[in-house]
């Protein structure tokens, strides 16, 4: 029989009326707490769940622990809420209570509902799943870019991964990219499936049903870091930066077009210059790259897979979801099936498709999304991946990256936090290429 345990939210549903005028209504909710794989049910079920609401409303959030089983929540404002569990055991711990290898320090379970309306009594089931654990993590974001006018607009952004482990990694074939689903709440003109996410069951020429959705993620482009295999090694502690232009954004540069291009406050942006990687579209067949980008001879162009559009321009509202994985080769990887996305029209003779990739494939991945919670969709990462997610807090060309969280330090090396939520993981900040968040 399962354990309900009632918490009462009395302070933060007063909280709630006072905020939403003196007739809120109040709802109740009921979680039941399982994991995806059931032979952990028993072995792991009195661990602790963290369990996070936050109510989309007013941006309040409460946070309480609880054992698997049923869990009701009482006298919640009602409203919509993003919801998400979690429950974490060492290495230790995990194999005393299961007798298999977590394969890293501390093993994750998460579990997420994002934009969850309660009312009345509403009913959820969350199944945590274990998150994947890598060696190499995304460490930071740089989307938003800096001022349109007096900064470098998005010509700065840049793409930053970190070995996070205690021994020397090679970036050789190292992939990443972005993925492609929803990009507007308002978006009417595709297959959705119920967590409002593209149903790519239903695109054209899919064969495997609902495996389309649950096994698999759509890139919308890919890269790969060159080299034979040891080429390029990162030390534990230390990262490679990817610029979408590796140029000094504070000084005046002459673009493609001969036109020189200058930036009226150098402190709104960075010195890419020295970055570990670039990308580069202009020696792409049939291409016409934007004026601003430059081949930086002193660093190494990364190689373009798949692409969309006239440079690798971040979509700085943060409606993108990113990805990294490592051991395939690119004969594997251009081996790829491709798809169009599951529109309700046919499509034309120019509508792109996407590449389908094993959602196993994936070593570290994050969803950000924009700050205002109505331009928020939904997310196109697993929680195996991505249980959360996260954004700069003042927005678009805002000079803000997301970085990885520093959770603790090993003879000065510092060790990123990676519980698999890029909500819990990650901070909002100013953008600083090789930098930490604290």
């Amino acid at each position: 029989m399962k354990k309900i345990i009632l918490l009462f939210l009395a302070i933060y549903s007063l909280a709630a009326c006072k905020k939403d005028g003196p007739d809120a209504v109040t709802s109740n909710l009921n979680v039941d707490l399982s994991f995806s794989n059931t032979a952990y049910q028993e072995a792991l079920g009195n661990g602790e769940v963290t369990i996070r609401l936050k109510n989309l409303l007013n941006g309040s959030v409460v946070e309480s622990k609880h054992k698997m089983g049923a869990v009701q929540f009482t006298s919640i404002a009602s409203g919509a809420y993003d919801i998400e569990a979690s429950v974490s055991f060492t290495k230790d711990e995990f194999l005393s209570l299961t007798g298999e290898d977590a394969g890293a320090a501390i093993i994750t379970f998460n579990a997420s509902a994002k934009n969850v309306n309660i009312t009345s009594d509403t009913q959820l089931q969350l199944q945590l799943i274990a998150g994947v654990s890598g060696d190499f993590v995304i460490k930071q974001v740089y989307y938003a870019g800096s001022d349109n006018r007096d900064g470098a607009s998005f010509r700065d952004q840049f793409f930053e991964i970190y070995n996070n482990t205690d021994r020397v990694l090679y970036a050789d074939s190292l992939y990443f990219g972005r993925l492609w689903g929803k990009q507007s709440a308002n978006d009417a003109s595709h297959h959705f499936q119920a967590n409002g996410q593209f149903d790519w069951s239903k695109s054209i020429d899919m064969t495997i049903g609902a495996e389309a959705n649950s096994d698999y993620i759509y890139a919308r482009d890919i890269f790969m870091i060159p080299g034979s295999g040891k080429d390029h090694p990162v030390a534990p502690g230390e990262s490679i930066v990817i610029a979408q232009n590796a140029l000094n954004h504070k000084v005046p540069f002459t673009g493609n077009n001969g036109r020189e291009v200058t930036v009226r406050d150098p402190s709104l942006t960075i010195d890419l210059s020295g970055a570990d990687f670039e990308t580069y579209f202009g020696d792409l067949p049939g291409e016409t790259p934007f004026a601003s980008d430059i081949d930086n001879p002193n660093v190494p162009n990364v190689q373009v897979i798949v692409y969309q559009g006239n440079d690798w321009l971040l979509d700085a509202p943060g409606r993108d979801s990113y990805y990294i994985f490592k051991g395939k080769t690119r004969q594997e990887v251009t081996a790829l099936k491709n798809y169009y996305a599951p529109l309700l029209r046919t499509p034309s003779t120019s509508t792109r498709k996407y590449t389908q990739i094993p959602a196993a494939w994936i070593m570290d991945g994050i969803d950000t999304q924009p700050s205002v919670a109505s331009s928020q969709i939904p997310k196109k990462l697993f929680p195996s991946i991505d249980a959360g997610y996260t954004f700069v807090t003042e927005g678009s060309y805002s000079s803000q990256s997301v970085m990885r969280k520093v959770a603790r330090e090993d003879g000065g090396r510092k060790i990123l936090q990676d519980t698999n939520n890029s909500t819990n993981d990650f901070v909002s900040g100013r953008a600083n290429p090789k930098g930490f968040a604290n």
